[in-house]
């Protein structure tokens, strides 16, 4: 199977959507946060390997333990998988933590800072204009 087949395409999103099953409603680790979301699953062309982008909405101490907690349930995951998920090989997961939405929410906060400063200026420009 090459990486990008259709059929490696369909793989990687339904490991994906079983994956953020399992860790919804049957993780009962209570280190791993209830705001936890699979962002992307990448398996690998011969099922043996999984790279799982795990967005976490909290601080920094929360994503660590919601990453150590998932680290700690691999073996389960990979068993629910295996269950639900009729491959050759079940792939063996590795974490990673995705950054990409915390990074969107914080350019559009600031954006909008931006904005709202160049309003501010406006107004104070045509405050000036009208006064004379």
């Amino acid at each position: 199977m090459r990486k990008f087949s259709v059929k490696n395409t369909r793989v990687n999103g339904e490991v994906q959507r079983v994956l953020a099953e399992i860790i919804r409603g049957e993780i009962k680790d209570p280190r791993i946060s209830p705001w936890t979301s699979v962002v992307a699953v990448e398996v690998a062309p011969d099922l043996k390997s999984c790279k799982a982008w795990i967005s976490v909405l909290g601080d920094e101490e929360a994503k660590q333990a919601t990453l150590q907690g998932l680290k700690s349930a691999e073996g389960f995951i990979k068993r629910q998988i295996a269950k639900t998920i009729n491959l050759r090989n079940t792939p063996d997961i590795t974490f990673v933590m995705d950054q990409s939405i915390e990074y969107g929410v914080n350019m559009s906060k600031r954006i909008d800072e931006v904005m709202a400063q160049d309003e501010e200026k406006a107004k104070g420009r045509e405050e000036e204009s009208s006064e004379e």
